[in-house]
């Protein structure tokens, strides 16, 4: 996969690689990781959210 970053958005990722002594690949993973850790907490809160919402009368019931 290529992946092609505006100036800036080079500018800021060397920056930060060489700000934590590593390499701009690994600035990049890093943030794909969070990403998708991120996208994933936000999913699965959203989705309790919703089963919490159609289960409360129940939920109430059994207190």
């Amino acid at each position: 996969m290529n992946v092609s970053f505006r100036d800036d958005q080079m500018v800021a990722l060397r920056r930060c690689a060489d700000r934590d002594g590593s390499g701009v690949h690994d600035v990049v993973l890093l943030a794909v990781d969070e990403y998708l850790g991120t996208a994933h907490r936000t999913m699965v809160r959203q989705t309790a959210q919703e089963q919490a919402a159609k289960w409360r009368e129940l939920m109430d019931r059994l207190k």
